[in-house]
């Protein structure tokens, strides 16, 4: 219970700095909004589903699991930026858990997707999207994406504690993020690219949760790439997790 008390003061710390910085949830959420209008309004004509199908319908599951993954990235950036103005310091003198703060963060990062998501999914819906497997499904989808990218939070941590420097750590985190998502279903279905890039596109992490929340919110494909999804997330998080509080008692 100890460190239980111990994380949740970390995560009211780090919500409160999130909302005290009004211009990181402006900036967080214009993006993706962003991404949204020129995606459907650039490649929806050439994108579009036959038939009534919108790209609305067919992009926003994509957009969900992308703007997740960008706010993943945010949990290594913040935490190179205590790192370096001290602020971890303080807290490794105070008689705290030491997974704490790594938790604290993920996880506070994680209350921050939350209201970029929803306002992803209010913007989509005056769009023109709509969930047509019920919104018992649609909640699921939604809760899927906040997990999923729960699990990548940790591997941004790893990244955060190893460079230290936030600058870096931003340029670092698109690195892995964007190949991950543009070669992927976000945007296009797989079928459309080269066989050699098939076959990375279809099996990662990516694709799975993107499938996931077509199939929760659309009806379509297989219910297999929701247990994919879990599985890849959670796989995450036990090898991630332990490395990143392992990484963070050599680091500091």
């Amino acid at each position: 219970m100890h460190g239980v008390t111990d994380t949740l003061q970390i995560i009211k710390r780090n919500v409160k700095r999130n909302f005290r910085i009004p211009q990181l949830l402006i900036f967080s959420s214009i993006q993706p909004i962003i991404f949204l209008l020129l995606f459907n309004y650039v490649f929806g004509g050439a994108v579009r589903g036959t038939g009534s199908e919108k790209y609305i319908n067919f992009l926003l599951p994509g957009i969900l699991a992308q703007t997740a993954l960008f706010g993943a990235i945010q949990t290594g950036v913040g935490l190179a930026e205590d790192l370096s103005k001290g602020v971890v310091d303080r807290l490794r003198s105070l008689p705290i858990a030491r997974y704490a703060v790594l938790t604290g963060r993920t996880v506070a990062d994680a209350v921050r997707n939350v209201f970029v998501i929803i306002l992803m999914s209010v913007v989509g819906s005056i769009l023109g999207f709509r969930y047509h497997h019920g919104f018992g499904n649609f909640m699921l989808a939604i809760l899927l994406v906040l997990f999923f990218a729960y699990s990548f939070s940790w591997v941004s941590a790893i990244i955060g504690l190893l460079l230290k420097d936030s600058e870096t750590v931003q340029v670092a985190g698109f690195l892995w993020v964007f190949p991950m998502v543009f070669a992927s279903s976000v945007f296009v279905p797989v079928e459309t690219m080269p066989s050699w890039l098939q076959v990375f596109a279809r099996n990662q992490p990516v694709t799975q949760v993107v499938n996931a929340v077509r199939h929760l919110t659309q009806n379509v494909g297989s219910s297999e790439a929701v247990l994919h999804t879990a599985l890849w997330a959670s796989g995450i998080i036990v090898i991630a997790a332990p490395l990143a509080v392992w990484l963070y008692k050599k680091t500091v």
